[in-house]
């Protein structure tokens, strides 16, 4: 009885957190007028990191030396190369073919966890599941559009993305199993990942031109005017404190509790939260395309849970 109603709690969170994350697009949509996607990237994560620090200010105590190479690699993997590809691949491609692409990042998860972890989930309902999920997700992304526009740059940015993911969730497993509080280990891999963005910032703010995704605009005019208005406090806030902060604590928690292969296969679920969401935010369309779309994202969902 008590597993069970665990496993349900997990599920509730998981499902609170792909409703966050669904939502995020619409945020950084409207940021991306006024700002580069490395200058949303990294006070994101400011915010983040500095609001876990008031939630819990209490210091990291390693168990081991060697577990901080799993937190460096998890704020690498999971932050900084993950949430930078995505944005710097939007640039290239459309964000529909990021949307399909970086949604095959539950496929990566299972391998990597069935080497390294020795966990068995490549079944043939994963697979079934994995393949309907995909064409739902299309079918969702594009929600009317009938032509796909391929630029490899942009989208081997996108799979190199759902790769990254897919090694950030084999270093929070090992995390979550060696015990560390989530909140502490979340904000300990929000720190390494600032500490990785330091090269991209230097880069962003001498070096790059305005067009670069990287680019950090030091212009004090542009700066007051962007600064001033109060909706990019409040998505910026929404990215730092909510999609970051509460969503990764919640979602490591999430992993240790029903398994980091069936959370991220939740991951599905993004693109049609997002354009539910959209709807209502926006007034956005949904076609009959997307509908079906979303329906079929769910099925792929519940079929790659089953178990022989």
């Amino acid at each position: 009885m008590f597993k069970n109603s665990t496993k349900t709690l997990g599920i509730l969170l998981a499902a609170v957190t792909i409703f966050i994350w669904g939502i995020t697009f619409v945020c950084t949509k409207y940021l991306l007028r006024t700002f580069s996607a490395f200058e949303i990237l990294i006070v994101r994560f400011i915010i983040a990191y500095l609001g876990l620090w008031l939630l819990k200010p209490k210091a990291l105590k390693l168990f081991r030396k060697k577990d901080e190479l799993l937190f460096m690699a998890a704020g690498l993997a999971g932050v900084t190369v993950y949430q930078f590809m995505e944005n710097t691949a939007i640039s290239f491609t459309s964000p529909s073919n990021v949307s399909i692409i970086v949604s095959i990042c539950p496929m990566f998860t299972a391998i990597f966890a069935q080497i390294w972890l020795r966990e068995k989930h490549l079944s043939i309902f994963f697979n079934i599941g994995f393949l309907i999920a995909i064409i739902g997700i299309a079918l969702v992304s594009f929600n009317g559009a009938v032509v796909l526009h391929l630029s490899p740059k942009g989208d081997l940015l996108a799979l190199a993305s759902a790769v990254s993911w897919g090694f950030y969730s084999l270093f929070v497993s090992k995390i979550n199993k060696s015990g560390y509080d989530p909140i502490c280990a979340t904000r300990r891999v929000f720190f390494w990942a600032l500490v990785f963005m330091i090269p991209i910032a230097l880069y962003g703010a001498f070096m790059a031109g305005p067009d670069s995704s990287a680019y950090i605009n030091t212009d004090p005019l542009l700066n007051k005017a962007r600064w001033s208005d109060f909706y990019n406090y409040l998505n910026l806030l929404f990215l730092g404190l909510g999609a970051s902060a509460f969503a990764f604590a919640v979602w490591n928690k999430v992993c240790s509790i029903i398994g980091t292969v069936t959370a991220t296969v939740g991951i599905y679920m993004i693109p049609v939260v997002t354009i539910i969401f959209a709807y209502f935010a926006l007034g956005e369309k949904i076609t009959l395309m997307g509908a079906i779309g979303a329906l079929l994202t769910i099925g792929g969902l519940l079929i790659s849970e089953i178990r022989k």
